[in-house]
């Protein structure tokens, strides 16, 4: 796919962009591939594991859908129609240089340690089934997703990311399938678990029994309003997708079509947590990380396995291009570009970006050995997301709704809350603070982060000078002029977010 898209990628909009082209069912799927990276495969099956049927109602239904609505709904008009080369991008246009520098550089810290994970994944599925040395695993896996990124670009990354989101799917829905007729179908598994594990809203019980260790409304003001917004509505990698799409109705559709498999994947990724739970618990205890393979290795005989073992490859391909993809654009457009070698041709910077590929990569085979150190990936992913991303989403929220929010509160606001998450994560790792969880740690890490960032904004902001209104035009919500209407109501947003919040209340019901 990289060879053939190679002639295609001569600009830096083609290479970096796809040029602004695709259909709203490709970028669809291309959004809900790059989120099924082998990181949230095997890491949330490992929550799944440690933490039951909470870990679908708290990262895939209350964590993502809502989001997912609220991006394609609000805020893609915001990223597209300002024609942003990326998410750090609309700081700039909306504030200042200095908010765009600090957001772009945490970003690109958080791609390369998402895309080392990645890479740790992988690794784990080839020591377990060919016994590789981690460190050869990393590399010999790195390599092919770097030859395709440089060779196609973004394109290339999409359009590969399509054909891995049917690979992952066709490869894991059968291990769901094998888990639970060993156990007995759905009721026979409830019956061998203890309650809280078995149903999503667990959450609702005393948080002293639950296995997240967190009381309901710590979940939601977490994991819903805080995070999933965060990660959804501002994280590059998620966002690069639509922005890859041919026209705005594309680009707001992109996130509300992956919506609704992401309502659907618990099946194939958290279950089968539950499942290793059972029937492989000595096997998994304290490492968690392997509940998918060993899972593999259990069920499928020589053939099916190959297809398995596809999916597992598949899926840490589309994350690892994602994060790689999503780096060397915001280095290039958002670093590069922008403060270090302005005003240079467009071939300039599509050479930079494809070094900026390579680099990503290396750096990214040094992070991987940080994973080793967590028993559960999915503990470290959003811990990751808590340090860096979440704290400074309160900026883009304020900025696209509030007139008011001004430069310095942006700029000072996220600088207090990546403060805080990280003072408040020391704090945890050296035992001052305790918590039951890791889990529960990470929700109050982001809870505390997120509203220091945005008393620093709301405050700092109300006693300084808001920016001119004419200089915000189409950056506000208040003063946006573009069409917020597709004119056609089965083609419509806000239906099509209205039906998936309907079938996301129906799993709640059915999975209560």
């Amino acid at each position: 796919m990289g060879f053939w898209l190679r002639t295609r990628t001569r600009s830096s909009s083609e290479f970096f962009l796809s040029s602004r082209s695709l259909p709203a069912w490709v970028t669809g799927f291309a959004f809900m591939s790059a989120n099924l990276g082998s990181l949230e495969v095997m890491g949330h099956a490992a929550n799944g594991a440690k933490y039951g049927m909470m870990a679908a109602s708290v990262f895939y239904w209350l964590g993502a859908i809502p989001a997912m609505v609220f991006l394609g709904i609000f805020m893609m008009p915001f990223y597209y129609n300002n024609r942003v080369r990326s998410s750090p991008e609309y700081l700039k246009l909306r504030f200042d240089e200095r908010s765009h520098a600090f957001n772009a550089i945490g970003f690109a810290v958080l791609t390369i340690l998402m895309s080392g994970i990645n890479m740790y994944a992988l690794a784990l599925v080839f020591k377990v089934f060919l016994n590789w040395p981690i460190g050869v695993s990393t590399l010999v896996s790195a390599l092919g997703v770097m030859i395709y990124i440089v060779l196609g670009g973004l394109r290339a990354a999409i359009y590969n990311e399509v054909i891995q989101f049917f690979l992952v799917f066709i490869g894991l829905l059968p291990l769901t399938f094998f888990g639970l007729r060993e156990v007995g179908g759905w009721h026979g598994l409830t019956q061998r678990l203890p309650f809280d594990y078995v149903h999503a809203y667990a959450i609702l019980g005393n948080s002293h029994d639950n296995p997240m260790g967190l009381p309901w409304y710590a979940v939601v003001v977490a994991f819903t309003m805080f995070a999933g917004t965060s990660y959804w509505c501002t994280d590059f990698l998620i966002v690069q997708r639509a922005l890859a799409a041919r026209d705005l109705l594309a680009a707001r559709q992109t996130p509300l079509i992956a919506a609704f498999f992401k309502m659907l994947s618990p099946a194939m990724i958290v279950v089968p947590g539950l499942i290793a739970l059972v029937v492989i618990p000595d096997q998994i205890h304290g490492n968690y990380n392997l509940a998918i393979p060993l899972l593999l290795e259990r069920y499928y005989p020589p053939g099916l396995l190959g297809i398995g073992l596809t999916a597992l490859i598949a899926s840490f391909m589309s994350g690892m291009a994602g994060n790689v993809t999503a780096f060397n654009t915001v280095w290039t457009y958002d670093i590069y570009q922008a403060y270090i070698r302005p005003d240079r041709s467009e071939q300039h910077y599509v050479r930079m970006g494809r070094a900026a590929t390579v680099v990503g990569t290396l750096l990214s085979v040094g992070t991987s050995y940080i994973a080793t150190r967590f028993a559960n990936m999915g503990d470290y992913l959003v811990l990751v997301f808590s340090l860096f991303i979440f704290p400074m989403s309160a900026a883009f929220l304020l900025g696209m709704f509030w007139k008011r929010a001004s430069s310095d509160g942006a700029f000072y606001g996220m600088i207090v809350g990546v403060a805080s998450t990280l003072t408040h994560y020391g704090f945890y790792y050296f035992g001052i603070v305790r918590y039951r969880t890791d889990m529960a740690a990470n929700a109050y890490i982001i809870v505390v982060g997120w509203l220091m960032s945005f008393l620093v904004i709301v405050g700092v902001s109300l006693v300084g000078e808001p920016r001119p209104e004419q200089e915000i035009e189409g950056l506000v919500y208040s003063r946006s002029s573009f069409p917020w209407h597709s004119g056609s109501w089965h083609q419509e947003p806000a239906v099509w977010g209205i039906g998936l919040l309907g079938l996301m209340g129906i799993l709640a019901a059915v999975f209560w």
